[in-house]
């Protein structure tokens, strides 16, 4: 009774997917028509939609951000370059053929997801110095207000080799900004910058050391992230470098955070020397012994110990391969070849044709003289070594002895750096259109905020509103990765697979088998049918008692129905059943014969029945006159 359930169980699912496939496929069925309908218009509706696409983007109305707050600097390159400054100098320590800073500088909207309207500085030369910087509306003086950078960066062509930093260049009576070049005093270097697969974000301050008066660039610890992609995806990335009064730093792209720390424990070198260093003139002793192991001393070599035994021996045992052709070479000159015409002996010796192997050997075990071939060598031990053991002499690894370092100070607010009073470029690349934009230098957080929804939200939209669809990106990423070709088949393939596992028929019992032969006639008296119906209903009744749950309210209603159904129409075959076995049948309910046990499943949209021989369904309406 167990195995006619899970039967009910698994019918009853397999009955359900086919009704919800069957209604699927009745809407597909009418989704198509429309399509075919349709299908004629597809093109136009293409262009049509492209042109909407196109038109959505010509429609963004883009106005020139203003800054909401004070601010020291804010660029839009909206009007040109009417404020910025052009290196004439030269780069120092380098050829004087490539030392100028001579690479070209445009302005221009974006090449891709451009905002109509929306400019920006685009580095236009490649393997050449560029250079060129602007003065701050007012100077930064750091003492009390937070420092904050941002500006936009787009690799529109990736990027092999170059960066795309800027500086913020240090107050000075001597600032000229036509002579800006490699070696001008910045107070903060602050950006992205890539070369071969080393992909960085710097951010750089000089430190100025209180007791010398010379300047140290202090470096922040790398990012803990991967930065690849801001600089291949050729988009457009917001970079914001935040510097608080406290000490703290952080470093957004896209206004995530990527990187944060502080001066006086996160950059490298430290900002602080160590208060004591190794002294330079200790030196170790010439009897310091710093072996923690050393060769036993009383170690003797075993007498049997034969150093001379080779480590491989010939292999006394092999025996040449059957089929061995020894007169023939492994290689013989290419009979295709031909000596070249402009071959000269007297210049290049004696031509000879170049070496092919030897087809004859392809289907021989091996060719030429046959060697034996070599085994590892029971005898052989290696030269003989003294075992190790504890030195006792041994005296620890040798350092130098501290002592106070005489360069040693404390400075507890490396925040309060140089002033800063212009920003510039200097730059080199090996990729060209690197797009800069929408500089802004302030204190407020939410001022740059602001400021970033006004641009950098404007490009972002922009360019997400003309992404490819979903389809569109797996197809890229299946032509870059072609193993994602297996994963998609894969994936289409599994509820497929698993439908026809479930569903599909399986081979039938033998005992079904045998029940539905249709030569064999089976007598039912009326006894016998009485008998049959009153064990199937008590063996239902035994089966509902042991997996009887409380909260199977409905199920329990279902079974009971079923078992009324039952008892009624086997009440009624008993009453039309023939009691001599002319093997005469009577035909009751839509093509099933008279007088076999079954289960009708209630409530099914399609009629089932469940015969208690074996499990076997039949569907309403088939003949049933095997029985």
């Amino acid at each position: 009774m167990k195995i006619t359930k899970m039967h009910f169980q698994w019918d009853w699912l397999c009955l359900g997917v086919l009704i919800m496939s069957s209604v699927t496929a009745g809407m597909e069925n009418e989704e198509n028509l429309d399509a075919d309908v349709e299908v004629e218009n597809f093109d136009k509706q293409s262009q049509e939609a492209d042109a909407d696409r196109d038109k959505s983007s010509i429609e963004v109305v883009y106005e020139t951000p203003k800054p909401t707050g004070e601010v020291y600097f804010t660029e839009t390159f909206d009007e040109g370059l009417s404020r910025w400054v052009l290196s004439v100098t030269l780069k120092e320590d380098t050829d004087d053929n490539v030392a100028k800073y001579d690479g070209r500088w445009e302005v221009e909207e974006l090449k891709e997801n451009a905002v109509p309207g929306d400019k920006g500085l685009v580095l236009k030369s490649v393997a050449k110095y560029h250079a060129i910087s602007a003065m701050l509306t007012k100077a930064f003086v750091f003492d009390d207000k937070p420092l904050i950078v941002q500006y936009e960066v787009n690799f529109q062509k990736g990027i092999d080799c170059g960066g795309a930093y800027i500086k913020l260049l240090s107050s000075s009576n001597g600032l000229n900004l036509e002579y800006f070049f490699d070696k001008t005093p910045y107070t903060i270097m602050f950006g992205p910058d890539k070369c071969g697969e080393d992909y960085k974000l710097h951010f750089i301050f000089r430190h100025k050391n209180p007791k010398t008066g010379e300047y140290d660039e202090k470096h922040a610890e790398r990012p803990d992230v991967d930065l690849k992609k801001f600089y291949l995806d050729k988009k457009t990335h917001l970079y914001t470098l935040v510097l608080k009064p406290d000490n703290t730093f952080e470093i957004l792209i896209d206004q995530t955070v990527v990187s944060k720390g502080s001066l006086l424990e996160n950059m490298i070198p430290p900002v602080n020397p160590p208060k004591e260093i190794e002294d330079p003139t200790d030196k170790k002793p010439d009897d310091w012994d710093e072996r923690p192991k050393i060769p036993d001393p009383n170690a003797v070599k075993p007498d049997d110990w034969d150093e001379d035994e080779p480590a491989k021996i010939e292999d006394l045992d092999a025996v040449k391969p059957e089929g061995w052709l020894d007169d023939e070479p492994q290689y013989v000159p290419d009979p295709n070849a031909k000596k070249p015409k402009d071959w000269d002996e007297e210049m290049d010796g004696e031509w000879e044709a170049p070496q092919i192997p030897n087809a004859k050997c392809e289907t021989a075990p091996g060719c030429g003289e046959w060697v034996r071939p070599m085994k590892n060598n029971p005898k052989y031990k290696g030269k003989w070594r003294a075992p190790m053991i504890d030195n006792p002499n041994f005296q620890g690894i040798w350092s130098p002895r501290k002592i106070p370092n005489p360069d040693y100070f404390e400075d507890l607010h490396p925040f309060k750096m140089t002033t800063v009073s212009a920003v510039g470029l200097e730059l080199w690349s090996m990729t060209s259109d690197i797009y800069f934009d929408n500089f802004i230098v302030c204190s407020e957080k939410e001022v740059a905020d602001r400021w970033a929804a006004d641009s950098w939200g404007l490009k972002k939209l922009v360019a997400s509103a003309n992404e490819p669809g979903m389809f569109s990106q797996l197809v890229t990423a299946a032509e870059e990765h072609p193993w994602l070709w297996v994963l998609y088949i894969l994936t289409l393939a599994l509820p497929v697979g698993l439908t026809v596992l479930f569903c599909w028929p399986g081979k039938k019992s033998d005992e079904c088998i045998d029940f539905k032969k249709p030569d064999v006639s089976k007598q039912i008296i009326k006894g016998e049918l009485k008998e049959e119906a009153e064990e199937f209903e008590d063996d239902e009744l035994e089966e509902e008692k042991e997996n009887e749950d409380p909260d199977e309210d409905e199920r329990r209603e279902m079974e009971e129905t079923k078992r009324e159904f039952i008892k009624a129409n086997t009440m009624k075959m008993g009453r039309e059943a023939p009691v001599s076995g002319t093997g005469k049948r009577k035909q009751f309910g839509p093509g099933l014969a008279s007088g076999s046990p079954l289960s009708v499943l209630p409530s099914a949209p399609l009629l089932m029945v469940e015969f208690q021989a074996g499990g076997c369904l039949v569907p309403s309406g088939a003949d049933a006159s095997f029985l």
